[in-house]
């Protein structure tokens, strides 16, 4: 496997930690070649997860074929943002939310940072949460005790991974990556073989069909629950390749990494879901723990593996990135002591979900959604600003607000604001606490929060949009800031 991506570090009980931050990465620690990108990206999203979100797009009332196409359309066109975000790695070598400072201005930037630290945090928490249900789950299907005490020490064993995977930085991340991309996709296939004749296709055939405004929801919930979810995140594992690596190669290989393995598990869960009506419902209770109840007793240990190891590959990536975006935001730690931060913050969030919270699909899909439409109109504008660039990022000047970037860049974050402002208004959650979203659907005669545009969640688009479209009218500042 080609790992030859390597951050430089000292050493800890043996082990590399890396002691780059948000520093622009040195020339001579650039090294690897583009499809080095393929690990990570495939690794930390070959979770079983990804079988579940078949229920959930059911969940919209649309056929097989609906739910299928719009799903893998969601998850292709998300992830190849997430590889043309990652360009930007190559061409500034800094992490993701420092580079964005050259849109947003040096003390600007820290709005969309903080919503990325938050987004980030989040999900460390659910796919952390994840791994403790579905070792209970797991647990109770073979009769052995699943109560508290497995619980507790589900979740201390996939904390600590994670956290100490997240300290130990670049290069343990890109070694583990690796390794668990091939493990986990052994595992999977024997998965879906075992499974493969719980599908009854004249029950999925016999699935109608859904109205254009589900569809659309559909594609948004794949887009914001896989690529929208990295997007913030892309730069901080291209940031170590050479300048000369070929911009084709790093977005192919991070968009193939991210999609290849949620392609195939999006279409089998959404097979399994429309055979099983029981699996399905089961599903919004305890996502990944709910599989088990397909398999035969015996595969449920390596089963348990497979689902934790995705859950953990996600999360490692999530802790390290959050890391960075803590750092971006001002705090003056070592890059490994602010992921050790985040991991107590995960820790905490856990514990509120496992044995305090009272539903998880709800929550979950809303954390999406609504921290989804800041996301996509950070993303829009930056991968605007990203394609009128020329020039390579003028490194020094990404730390000083008196540089040429600014501090402050009111169009960029006017463009936020205001695509967050309508994206908000055009999406709708169940859960409680949410209520208030979904604002401008009756005014602009969208049916309000009950018709049929209320669960397309249009506001994520629109947010993307109103970025991308601010960015290209805001040309002639990145013309001012590309001047010698």
């Amino acid at each position: 496997m080609d790992v030859d991506v390597v951050a430089r570090g000292s050493t800890a009980a043996g082990l590399p930690v890396e002691v780059n931050g948000i520093n622009v990465i040195a020339e001579a620690e650039r090294r690897g070649t583009p499809r080095t990108l393929f690990w990570p990206w495939c690794a930390s999203n070959i979770a079983v997860l990804s079988i579940s979100y078949g229920s959930f797009f059911l969940g919209f009332a649309v056929s097989f074929w609906q739910a299928t196409i719009a799903g893998l359309a969601g998850i292709v066109l998300s992830f190849l943002l997430v590889g043309f975000v990652s360009l930007a790695g190559k061409r500034g070598s800094a992490p993701t939310m420092v580079l964005s400072r050259a849109a947003f201005g040096v003390r600007g930037n820290a709005l969309p940072t903080a919503a990325s630290w938050l987004l980030l945090v989040g999900w460390e928490t659910v796919l952390v949460a994840l791994s403790t249900l579905a070792t209970a789950t797991v647990f109770a299907e073979l009769g052995w005790s699943s109560g508290a005490v497995t619980k507790v020490v589900a979740f201390i064993v996939v904390a600590a991974v994670i956290v100490a995977v997240g300290m130990l930085g670049f290069d343990v991340i890109m070694k583990v990556q690796a390794w668990l991309t091939v493990l986990l996709a052994i595992m999977t296939v024997g998965y879906v073989a075992l499974t493969a004749d719980e599908v009854s296709w004249s029950a999925v055939s016999a699935l109608p069909g859904g109205s254009a405004t589900a569809v659309l929801g559909v594609l948004v919930l794949a887009a914001t629950s896989l690529g929208l979810g990295w997007v913030n995140t892309a730069a901080d594992y291209s940031r170590y390749l050479p300048r000369r690596a070929s911009s084709r190669g790093v977005i192919g290989w991070t968009t193939l990494g991210g999609s290849i393995a949620p392609v195939l598990l999006v279409a089998y869960g959404i097979l399994l879901a429309g055979s099983n009506q029981g699996l399905a419902e089961k599903v919004g209770a305890d996502p990944v723990g709910a599989l088990t109840t397909l398999l035969p007793t015996w595969y449920l240990i390596p089963f348990a593996l497979v689902a934790i190891g995705g859950l953990v590959s996600g999360a490692i990536l999530d802790i390290y990135s959050s890391g960075l975006a803590l750092l971006t935001l001002g705090l003056r730690v070592p890059r490994w002591a602010a992921a050790g931060v985040d991991g107590v913050l995960m820790v905490l969030g856990t514990i509120y979900l496992v044995w305090i919270a009272s539903d998880f699909i709800g929550p979950f899909q809303a954390f999406l959604i609504t921290l989804g439409v800041p996301i996509a109109a950070w993303c829009g504008y930056f991968l605007g600003d990203l394609a009128t660039r020329r020039r390579d990022y003028a490194e020094g000047e990404l730390y000083d607000p008196a540089g040429r970037y600014g501090a402050l860049n009111p169009v960029a974050v006017g463009a936020l604001l205001l695509g967050t402002a309508l994206g908000w208004g055009l999406v709708t959650s169940t859960a409680n606490g949410f209520g208030w979203e979904g604002y401008l659907l009756n005014p602009l005669g969208l049916g309000g929060r009950t018709g049929s545009w209320a669960y397309a969640n249009l506001g994520v688009l629109i947010a993307l949009a109103t970025g991308f479209l601010a960015a290209l009218l805001a040309t002639s500042r990145v013309r001012h800031q590309e001047r010698p």
